[in-house]
């Protein structure tokens, strides 16, 4: 046996064992796993590589966190209150599109955060209210919050998973909107619909409005909208006028929710962006452990070797390979398994469009979210509706998931054809 597939065996087991036996942060338990991997392999304890490790996604963590300071604020302005009040009222007479809103709304934080988590605690309760007066049983409504949390993860413009893949072979985040945009919306669309719209079909309309949360939108009215509008206004100037300078995901975050503070109901700043960064803390701390994780890997041996043994793999077998590994190691973190394995994927389909296979990875590394232990989407939506078992929505959860796989599979066999037409 190879000593490089001793080291990732010794990590993965004492990872493993700080999640379930310790009952360690996986956070902590990545950082272990990571000074045990370099020990093994004989690098002692390269304090150098772990602090470079440590900060090889701060990009991304200052999106992360400037995104969801920018969420909290639009919902303690009441923001997303009245863009659900709205949607409710404009389109209850059309409840195939209404469900499919709702579904959009529910996506958004994980669009611009890239954790499904920051969807399933701030649009996920917002909206669930709604879902469950819809008609809506709570585990149908728990299927539909933990659905759009991975999908709004993946969807764009942040895609968090994309972006480690990327990152891994030197493949700049552009150009991913299109087929971001073609892997998730439709299964969004789908999925919505297929939990829940036989429950809507007959809304009492007036019976939901008397419940729903309408004080925002009748005093502020348009001013309601105005951070959203800005948010969406400076990422398309980033892209469609080159001449300005790039502000910068974060920067667009953070003048997006300094708006917030003068368009709604009082926002109180501090406590406000300590939530924020207190809910996404865990998310922050994965990525740091990630990028100790994967540096290490590289020091020893190890990534190089997983690379060799996925580019090894007969064609007809790689496909169904990547369905499987990549979800069962994203019970570890869904971004640890974009890192680890995906990069190795990518590699693999080099001869098809790497852009479009990339995002296609994302797709099936979200599925992580939903994977026992950690299942984030699944344990959060399940305590948002008041489900007492997650496994629950996880079961229900199971075709939505095989299609996931098949429909990003199938993006990824077409990617070369895909790519002339987005």
């Amino acid at each position: 046996m190879c000593i490089e597939l001793i080291i990732f065996i010794v990590m993965v087991v004492v990872f493993i064992a700080g999640c379930f036996w310790l009952k360690l942060p996986v956070s902590i338990s990545m950082v272990i796993s990571a000074i045990v991997g370099a020990l093994v392999g004989g690098q002692g304890i390269p304090l150098r590589h772990l602090v470079e490790g440590t900060f090889s996604y701060v990009d991304t963590i200052l999106v992360i966190a400037c995104a969801m300071i920018f969420m909290k604020v639009l919902q303690e302005n009441g923001s997303l209150d009245a863009l659900s009040c709205m949607i409710v009222e404009r389109f209850h007479k059309v409840p195939a599109l209404l469900l499919c809103l709702i579904m959009l709304v529910i996506m958004f934080p994980g669009m611009i955060t890239g954790s499904s988590t920051a969807a399933v605690l701030s649009a996920g309760s917002i909206m669930m209210p709604v879902l469950i007066l819809m008609g809506i049983p709570k585990l149908e409504t728990g299927c539909i919050i933990a659905m759009g949390g991975i999908l709004g993860m993946i969807a764009p413009p942040v895609n968090i998973p994309a972006m480690l893949i990327g990152g891994g072979v030197d493949l700049p985040y552009v150009g991913f909107e299109g087929p971001l945009a073609l892997l998730t919306f439709p299964l969004a669309f789908l999925f919505v619909l297929m939990f829940g719209f036989k429950y809507v079909r007959h809304l009492d309309y007036e019976a939901i409005r008397q419940r729903m949360n309408t004080e925002s939108r009748e005093k502020y009215g348009f001013r309601n909208y105005i951070p959203i509008l800005v948010c969406v206004f400076l990422m398309i100037l980033n892209k469609a006028v080159p001449a300005i300078p790039d502000l910068g995901m974060p920067l667009v975050f953070l003048i997006s929710a300094i708006v917030g503070l003068f368009t709604g109901k009082k926002v109180p700043v501090l406590k406000t962006a300590k939530e924020a960064i207190n809910t996404v803390l865990p998310v922050l701390g994965i990525l740091m452990g990630v990028g100790m994780f994967i540096q290490i890997m590289t020091l020893t041996g190890v990534r190089g070797f997983i690379v060799n043994v996925c580019l090894s793999i007969p064609d007809a077998w790689r496909y169904l390979a990547m369905a499987i590994s990549i979800p069962l190691f994203g019970a570890v973190s869904s971004y640890g398994a974009s890192s680890v394995l995906g990069v190795p994927f990518l590699l693999a389909f080099l001869a098809k469009n790497q852009v479009i296979t990339a995002a296609a990875i994302s797709l099936i590394a979200s599925l992580g979210d939903m994977m026992p232990p950690t299942a984030l989407a699944g344990i959060f939506a399940a305590q948002v509706v008041g489900v007492e078992k997650y496994t629950d929505i996880l079961k229900k959860c199971i075709v939505p998931a095989i299609i996931m796989i098949v429909w990003a599979t199938v993006i990824i066999i077409f990617s070369p054809q895909l790519a002339k037409i987005i």
